[in-house]
């Protein structure tokens, strides 16, 4: 049996643009999809916890060290800069990878500081 398993994610991460008049996806800074193992144009999830939506669209890379995180096209009226989003990316695993597999977390804090998630198996 294969398993969809949460690969990668960005948590608490604030929207910096949302722009309309553009071709639909989510901007991300690619050093920060680097730090999570998340790939351009990798399908992800956007959950926006200001305002409650959710949307799948797909990950395209920002400037390096830009901190960008842009709704564009349709899932621009999704939310608002300023707005707290948690983007996750799945990876489908066997039920022994699954088992063994840790996903990458990264968290922003108030200061658009982040810090990685270390997590353990039992």
């Amino acid at each position: 049996m294969d398993l969809l398993i949460l690969k990668s994610k960005i948590h608490n991460a604030r929207l910096t643009d949302c722009r309309v008049d553009y071709e639909g996806s989510i901007e991300i800074d690619t050093d920060i999809l680097d730090a999570v193992g998340m790939f351009p144009y990798e399908k992800v999830l956007v959950v926006n916890s200001t305002n409650g939506q959710r949307l799948e669209t797909y990950a395209i890379p920002g400037e390096a060290g830009s901190r960008v995180f842009m709704l564009n096209g349709a899932a621009a009226h999704r939310g608002s800069p300023g707005d707290r989003v948690t983007i996750m990316s799945f990876g489908v695993f066997s039920e022994q990878e699954a088992r063994k597999f840790l996903p990458k977390i990264l968290i922003f804090g108030e200061n658009l500081d982040f810090r990685m998630k270390n997590i353990k198996k039992e």
